[in-house]
Order: C-alpha cells, then structure tokens, then sequence
C-alpha cells in the first residue's frame, strides 16, 4: 500500500512528479512563519482528535459506524468553509487509510489536486457541501483534477464518494471533480456539477474497476450544462475537441451508471468502451454530445430505461449520435426513448459499429424530426449477430432512412421483429428514401409495419431489398411510392400487405435480373411490377 505520494498527473498514468512524501508541494501561509501544512504536521495523525478526528459514536462519527476507523471533521481540522482559502493542503495533511473525510455545509475552494493512491477503505461524504475549483488561470500545477483516487497500477480497494455540488459557474472554470480506479467496491453518489465546463481541461468524471471481480456503481452524477469545445477556451491548442462527460474506458469489473445526467459535451457524453468489463447504464438522461451521447462497449453493456437527446447543434458539433455500441459482445439497448430534433441534425439515433459483435436493441423509441436527412438505427458493415425487436421509428426528418442495414460479405444474421416505422419524411436529392433498406443477406423480418406517406408528395418506399435470402413474414408496408422494393436473389415475403398510396401503383416491385423471389400467402395491392426478375414464385396470393 503507499499514501497516494507517487506523484502522477497524466492521464496515461507516467509519473511527472518527485518523491514528496505527502503527495503535495503547496503550503499556504498562515501569518506566523508557518505554513497551515507544516503546522497540521506539528500536531500528526497519530493525535489528530485534536484536529478534528472524531471517535466511532460521536457525531457525524456515528453516520459511518462500521465503515472506518476514524472519522474526521475537515473543518474542525482547519479546512476553510467559506471559499477563501484552498482546502487541499488541509486534506493532504488528513491523508490516512481508513478514515471517512466529512465535508459540512459550505463551500470549499480548491486550486490544486488532492491525490490518494492504494488505500484500503476511504471515504468522502459532502454534507450540502460545495466545491469551488480555481479558475483555469489560478489552479496550482497541471490542470487536471480535485481529487485523483486511486491510479491503474496503485488502485484503491474500497471508495466513497458522495454528496457534493460542484460551482464552475465562474468563467474560465471546469475541471474533472472527480478520477477514480478501485478495485473491489467503488460508489460515488450524489455530485452535481453546475455551470458550463468552460476551461478545455478534462470532463467531469472519470471512473474504473480494475479488477474483474470488482463492483462499482455511479449514481446521480451530473453535469447538466455540459461543456465547451477546447478551442473557445483558454486551454486552446492544446486538446482535441475538449471534455468528456464521463469516461470508463479502462474499467475491468461490473460498473453502473444510475439516473446520471449530461449535457453536450465536445467529445462524447458517457464515454464507456473497453473490451472487458460491463457497463450498466440505468436511467438518466444524455443530450447533445458530439462523437455520442452515450457511447458503449465490453462484455453484456446495457443501457436501459434512459433518455437521449439531440436538441441543439453548435458550429463544431459534426457527429452527434445518440448511443453508438462498440468494441463488445451482447451489448444491449433495452427500453430507451431516443429523439433526435435539432434544426441541423449531424448522424443517427442509434450506430452499431462494425467492432460490435453481437447486439440487442429492444422496447427503444426514436423520434427524428427536421428538414435535414437523418437515419434511425444504421447496422454498419462489419458489425455482427444483431437483434430489433419492439419499438420503432417516428422519422418526421427531411430524408434518410429510419432502418438501415448496410451491405456487407459477412452473413452473421440481422433479425427484426415486432418493430414499427412510421411519419412523414420529406425527400432531397441525396435519395434516403426508404422506411427500411436491408443491404445484408440472410435476414428476418417479422411482425414489421413501416408507414411511409411521404411529406407534401415525397416519394418514400417501403422496404427494400437489395441482400439475398432475406425473409419477411407477417409484415405491413404503406408507402407513397412502392411499398416493397426486392433487388436481391431468393427473398421471401410471406403473409404480409403491400399496399401504395399512389392510385393504381404496384404493392411490390422487383428488379431485372434477380433469381427466385417467392410471395406466398400475401395481400398485394394492384399487384407486382416485374422489371424482369427470374423464376418468380407466387401462391395464394391476392391482388386487389
């Protein structure tokens, strides 16, 4: 175990500090020829009742009885809880294992890091207790961190961490509250970051488990007003895009984020992608991210029950997509509403990437609207085994596709069932006219009903597809153009209705050249438009 002295303030874990034994070089002056930290060490730990440490029984000793050893006052101990005067020395001469560190009302300005590496059992716990960063220009040494908790290669085991507002709302302000890697028990609650992370330093939170066996849960953090591209900042130049709400790209355990908020943030919202590890978000709500609101990844990841936002549309917001899965196995979307409204809309509700290799997306809403293309949910090339089922697509856009599976070799199989499509998109140049476009072989859709009306007269298919051996069983398809559009060889559309909203229209379409569609059993309204496909199978069908 050490006592968080080994310095070390970059981000990929190189140590850029010296040997100081109390992991801090800041003194404050106390008017006598003595720092505040020179004094503290006077009195030592060993007799820091004196100071502030409270027996187990006493008050607020006995809020933690069981947890720790001791318990400490931190204003009893000298911190200043007016703002005036930074607590870290404070806390840097209070560092001991152990111990719950109790933050009463107040405010507690802080312009310098306060670091703590493999402990055992530690504690933090804000009693409406609020933190006040230094302003970008006043923060003493790298501009990183309040509190670093633990490090990759020196983790924490047990962490506390809860009950604090956090006040950036001065100009040029911002910095990460919180860094956290624990190993076994990690639980951080109730911080709430107020004010625009307007500094282009490091986002808010930072969060991992570094053992496999491990458990962590983040609960109600939030950061509501979001931040600011690094290059409207004073830190310009010197990071890409900016902050990130909160990462968890090195997490290793089972870690949960519960009823957690985030505004738009420059470079992705929750940022939590690692191939091992599973991430649980619960809840909550993430808006207007740039890269993603919430981007996934590892082992069984789960979002569920939250909401997603793209409302707002800054200069330097290019890829704005509500979840984007990746880099994982199992990865699931599970009872998600997703709306995407901003006047300029800049990429899809929902990506599953091509290192996805196996995926859920269930019981989830989307609601695109606009005069701009925007798509729904687009399965890229490479990604693997993907499930839809339940839900759908309001698409209220200017264009684009609600359901896109994009073409690939690969045949690891696509299943769609029970899924809805529906709202009336506009049409542009660029094309995008398809409620579903299914470029991917071997896939299934079931129970599928897609409305597509089209906006003052716009030309909008129903589904169509250019894969081979896909099958649609049981499916609706309303379209202002043609309803269902086969491409491919071998596809199959059973037990379903096609139906054209242009007088006298075909409900289906097939185009020249493709080997052995089948239609069995369907209602095929005016009939089917054969450009010159081969070996066409049909059995009791009906045309009307």
């Amino acid at each position: 175990m050490t006592d968080g002295s080994d310095i070390d303030d970059s981000e990929g874990g190189r140590s850029t500090g010296g040997n100081a034994t109390d992991g801090s070089a800041h003194e404050a002056p106390t008017g006598k020829g003595r720092s505040r930290r020179t004094f503290l060490r006077g009195v030592g730990v060993a007799s820091a009742a004196t100071v502030g440490l409270a027996t187990v029984g006493s008050d607020p000793a006995a809020a933690f009885h069981g947890e720790y050893d001791t318990v400490v006052d931190v204003v009893e101990a000298g911190a200043d809880n007016t703002g005036g005067e930074s607590i870290t020395p404070v806390l840097e001469d209070l560092r001991a294992d152990n111990t719950a560190f109790v933050f009463p009302e107040g405010r507690y300005y802080m312009d310098s890091q306060f670091r703590f590496t493999g402990f055992d059992n530690v504690g933090f716990f804000g009693q409406d207790a609020t933190l006040v960063p230094a302003d970008y220009h006043a923060f003493d040494g790298p501009q990183f961190r309040l509190f670093r908790l633990g490090v990759s290669y020196s983790p924490g085991r047990r962490l506390r961490f809860e009950g604090f507002d956090v006040d950036q709302t001065a100009s040029d302000t911002g910095i990460r509250t919180i860094e956290a890697t624990v190993a076994r028990h990690l639980e951080v609650r109730d911080v709430t970051i107020h004010g625009e992370h307007d500094s282009g330093t490091w986002g808010p939170g930072m969060f991992a488990v570094s053992d496999p066996d491990g458990q962590g849960v983040v609960e109600r953090f939030r950061a509501p007003d979001g931040g600011l591209h690094a290059d409207w900042t004073p830190n310009a130049g010197n990071m890409w895009r900016g902050p990130i709400g909160i990462e968890a790209n090195t997490n290793v355990g089972h870690l949960e984020f519960r009823d957690c908020e985030l505004g738009g943030f420059p470079d992705n919202g929750l940022y939590a992608v690692n191939d091992e590890g599973t991430i649980v978000v619960d809840g909550g709500r993430f808006v207007n991210s740039n890269g993603a609101s919430v981007r996934l990844g590892g082992e069984g990841s789960e979002i569920r029950g939250a909401t997603v936002a793209v409302d707002r549309t800054r200069s330097y917001d290019d890829s704005q997509r509500g979840i984007r899965l990746e880099r994982g196995t199992d990865l699931q979307v599970t009872d998600v509403d997703i709306s995407i409204t901003s006047p300029k809309p800049t990429s899809h509700a929902i990506s599953v990437m091509n290192s996805c290799q196996s995926s859920r997306i269930e019981e989830t809403s989307i609601e695109i609207r606009g005069d701009r293309v925007n798509h729904g949910i687009v399965v890229s090339p490479e990604a693997g085994e993907t499930y839809i089922g339940g839900g759908g697509v309001v698409h209220e856009a200017g264009g684009g596709y609600p359901l896109w599976i994009t073409d690939t070799d690969r045949r690891d199989r696509v299943l769609v069932e029970l899924f809805d499509v529906s709202g009336e998109a506009g049409v542009t140049s660029a094309g995008f006219r398809d409620g579903i476009r299914c470029e991917r072989d071997n896939c299934r859709f079931s129970h599928v009903t897609v409305d597509q009306p089209g906006r003052n007269g716009a030309d909008r298919n129903g589904i169509v597809i250019s894969g081979d051996e896909t099958t649609v069983y049981k499916g609706t398809f309303h379209a202002s153009q043609y309803p269902y559009i086969d491409q491919g060889d071998g596809n199959h559309l059973r037990n379903s209705e096609t139906v054209s909203y242009e007088d006298g229209l075909e409900g289906v379409r097939l185009y020249p050249g493709i080997e052995g569609p089948e239609f069995r059993v369907n209602r095929i309204v005016n009939g089917i438009d054969d450009l010159g496909a081969n070996d066409v199978l049909t059995w009791e069908n009906t045309y009307e």
